[in-house]
């Protein structure tokens, strides 16, 4: 069966779930890093630059979205900043556990599944809930690496469901004859 279409699972409805335990079988997280790049050297605040990439509405992201923006943030920054030019990281992890009630299709289906309301579902998938300017993604480079970095940020945000802003949060004093 066919994934369901994201924007089913954009809005933010009811309770939070994320309880692990109750559920059977939890696909697994798409995320396969959370940091690229030195992150040696970005943990010593060695990087003068900071860009971040902040949702402006909230909303639900699922994994595979998550997943999409990362892969290609991090091959546009690697391009030009080269491996250990950059320190890309992801600020959002899926704890939101995905249900739906699954209905049967095909002939005489609509005799068979006339479903059952309020039915709890079954897990499909993950997702981050993201509130309004929630930081999801930064990258800290060098001040050469400015524009790459931004234009990482902006094929990232395109991945996602909701309008993304992005912002200079350290070294805007070394971007001054790059601009």
């Amino acid at each position: 069966m066919a994934r369901k279409p994201a924007k089913m699972y954009r809005q933010i409805k009811g309770q939070s779930f994320t309880r692990r335990e109750y559920t059977g079988g939890v696909p697994n997280n798409r995320i396969l890093r959370y940091h690229m790049g030195n992150r040696k050297r970005a943990e010593t605040d060695g990087f003068p630059v900071t860009l971040q990439l902040s949702a402006d509405n909230a909303c639900q992201i699922r994994d595979s979205a998550l997943e999409a923006a990362r892969q290609v943030a991090n091959s546009t920054i690697r391009e030009t900043a080269g491996p250990m030019g950059y320190a890309l990281r992801m600020h959002t992890y899926p704890h939101q556990i995905l249900r739906e009630n699954k209905q049967a299709t095909g002939a005489g289906a609509d005799r068979v599944s006339q479903g059952m309301r309020l039915s709890f579902g079954k897990n499909v998938g993950t997702a981050a809930r993201v509130q309004k300017g929630q930081i999801v993604i930064s990258i800290k480079t060098e001040p050469e690496g400015y524009a790459a970095a931004r234009d990482a940020l902006r094929k990232a945000g395109c991945k996602f469901p909701t309008p993304c802003t992005i912002k200079v949060t350290q070294g805007s004093e070394h971007l001054k004859g790059l601009v």
